[in-house]
């Protein structure tokens, strides 16, 4: 891999964890760019990778709250820190919870370099983070819920901004849900309120457009039939994606603030807002055998998913200039062969470093001296 290749890429050196789940006081430093963290079940081997994913906005990989990751028997409270490697210059970046004070209240605290620093948002200037867990196995047949939220993170890793924004379109819709309920003849607050539903919701349906476009193009421009992971093609389906599709951001507005207005008598009934970007859907496609990705088999899909996390990684590297860390939990060991080999040579032609868990070394045979293998929990 060349010099350009490797630019802009970001090598974790350091990583500490302390009082966070079941972790007292945890130190590794790694020196590859493949690693491999193996142990018994309950080891802690995810926790570790939950713990480098909590440096892009939201809640980490399981989604959790902060207040449920600290040790159990510990204070309350969690650090966790990374050394940064990136282009030669070394990055400290550290995040955690402080115990509760008097009152049972307790703050996250980040901090770049020693010096603080206002939100996760400003982790992204120096590090970008994908994972892939064993609970996107059901991700096609599952429900639209999950694959939007997919949507979203695959949106996050590209737009730091995102997570706000879709928080507070939620938060809009609602405050619009319980005035239909409590005050539906409150006009003026609710126009008051959908004209921010509308603003938030076309910002949203907008960002979420852009990446899905480019994502699907960049896998169109660079499919390889031959390759062991199926090119997948994605397109988003919803009333308000319809909308941002054919209209300027403006009108689209104009439009979905008047669809809110009308059906308001029908939202009020359901108990919810029945239009707008919390019904988008991510529609999948298995390219080589154009059929929807939910219909393929099992082991279809998952090589499908691992295709798509690894372009969505190429393009998270070509729109933010930051190769992405690469977490990938109890993967390798659920391939075949073939797909294992397929997989470790796809990761070597990627610029970023990965991080991988498994109970058996073997798994990692394939990878060869690429990769550092960590036991973890003795």
């Amino acid at each position: 891999m060349s010099e350009l290749d490797t630019a802009g890429s970001t090598r974790l050196t350091r990583l500490i964890a302390r009082d966070f789940r079941n972790h007292a006081d945890l130190e590794l430093n790694p020196g590859a760019r493949f690693v491999a963290l193996v142990g018994e079940n309950g080891a802690g081997k995810t926790n570790l990778l939950e713990a480098i994913s909590l440096f892009v906005p939201g809640r980490g990989l399981r989604r959790a709250e902060f207040a449920a990751m600290a040790r159990a028997d510990g204070p309350g409270g969690f650090a966790v820190s990374l050394t940064l490697d990136r282009d030669g210059a070394e990055h400290r970046l550290g995040t955690g919870l402080e115990p509760p004070g008097p009152d049972g209240r307790s703050s996250r605290l980040c901090r770049i370099d020693g010096a603080p620093a206002p939100s996760p948002v400003s982790f992204s200037e120096f590090v970008r983070v994908v994972w892939l867990t064993p609970d996107l196995d059901g991700l096609f047949r599952g429900a639209a819920g999950d694959r939007r939220r997919f949507l979203d993170r695959l949106v996050l890793a590209v737009d730091a901004g995102h997570g706000a924004r879709v928080s507070a379109m939620e938060r809009a819709l609602r405050s619009r849900n319980r005035l239909l309920e409590d005050r539906p003849d409150d006009g003026r607050w609710l126009d008051a309120v959908e004209r921010e539903v509308a603003e938030l919701g076309v910002a949203v349906a907008l960002a979420r457009r852009e990446t899905a476009e480019r994502l699907d193009r960049l896998i169109a421009e660079t499919r390889d039939d031959a390759q062991p992971f199926p090119w997948a093609s994605i397109r988003l389906e919803g009333d308000l994606d319809d909308l941002v599709a054919v209209w300027p951001a403006i009108e689209a507005e104009d439009r979905f603030r008047l669809a809110l207005r009308n059906g308001r008598n029908r939202d009020r009934a359901a108990g919810r807002t029945l239009t707008g970007p919390q019904t988008t859907d991510l529609v999948v496609r298995h390219g080589p055998k154009d059929v929807p990705a939910g219909t393929a088999s099992t082991g279809e899909q998952k090589a499908l998913l691992i295709g798509l996390v690894l372009a969505h990684a190429r393009l998270v590297r070509a729109m933010s200039g930051i190769a992405p860390m690469i977490l990938l939990d109890e993967v390798a060991a659920h391939l075949d062969p073939r797909r294992r080999a397929g997989l470790f040579e796809a990761l070597d032609a990627l610029p970023g470093q990965v991080w991988m868990t498994g109970a058996d070394p073997a798994a990692f045979a394939q990878a060869g001296d690429r990769t550092e293998v960590l036991r973890i929990g003795g």
